[in-house]
């Protein structure tokens, strides 16, 4: 890691600092901090109802804090493009390409270079043989790549992903994991959530243990599965309920 004279690493892509979150009175997060560097893989583990998905949403901008702040930026105070794909993705109303040619619009790409980058996309998740089918009519696992590759076409510093492989096979699971080893070898930071802890031993390089709206942990993974610092993350790992 490369700090600059103000402590701040030029690594750095995603800072959330003393973030909280309130409903109806309610704490759901409470004094969120920690840090995403660049190609680095975050999974964030933790019960039903721990803050997870609420976290994601807030660190891509979906929703704002109640205290705190999310830093979407590195040292030289570029934001960083990100992307989110949902456990749900959600397609438009028309075709795999256009999905994709959608996306890049938004960017302010021009035609070519959008063309460019759709046809790359196609051809890395397999979908060119689905380029014209209606997206809301492919499978839950062709939908799923087709949001990894809406996502991986905008060339994104950050992805962040809500249990993106619940519902899908395992064939497709594994299409999706090998897809997330490979964006983070090319430098995108991955911020994740998952349930399947097999998965998360596969992928996550540290671990962020959130319950009941707080980190207990964040860790290597190494640690975190063979030596868990708190009674709720042993407690977790070993499939206990959690009250």
């Amino acid at each position: 890691m490369v700090a600059e004279a103000d402590g701040v690493s030029r690594d750095l892509v995603l800072r959330v600092e003393s973030l909280g979150f309130e409903a109806a009175g309610t704490a759901l997060l409470k004094e969120i901090s920690f840090e995403v560097m660049v190609g680095r893989r975050l999974v964030i583990l933790g019960p039903n109802g721990a803050g997870k998905s609420l976290l994601l949403r807030i660190c891509h901008g979906l929703v704002a804090p109640s205290q705190g702040r999310v830093i979407r930026e590195g040292a030289d105070l570029r934001p960083v493009r990100q992307a989110m794909v949902f456990q749900r993705p959600v397609m438009l109303r028309r075709s795999v390409r256009a999905n994709l040619d959608h996306a890049l619009a938004l960017q302010g790409l021009a035609r070519s270079e959008r063309e460019s980058r759709c046809q790359a996309a196609l051809d890395r998740f397999g979908l060119s043989a689905l380029a014209d089918r209606g997206a809301r009519l492919l499978s839950g696992g062709e939908q799923q790549r087709l949001a990894l590759a809406r996502a991986w076409a905008i060339q994104p510093g950050l992805l962040i992903l809500d249990e993106p492989t619940s519902a899908l096979d395992p064939a497709s699971t594994r299409l999706i994991e090998e897809s997330l080893l490979q964006f983070s070898a090319e430098g995108m930071a991955i911020v994740m959530t998952t349930h399947d802890l097999g998965q998360a031993r596969r992928l996550a390089e540290e671990v962020l243990f959130l319950d009941r709206g707080r980190i207990l942990e964040v860790t290597p993974a190494p640690d975190f599965f063979t030596k868990p610092a708190s009674r709720e993350a042993r407690a977790y790992l070993s499939g206990e309920l959690l009250w």
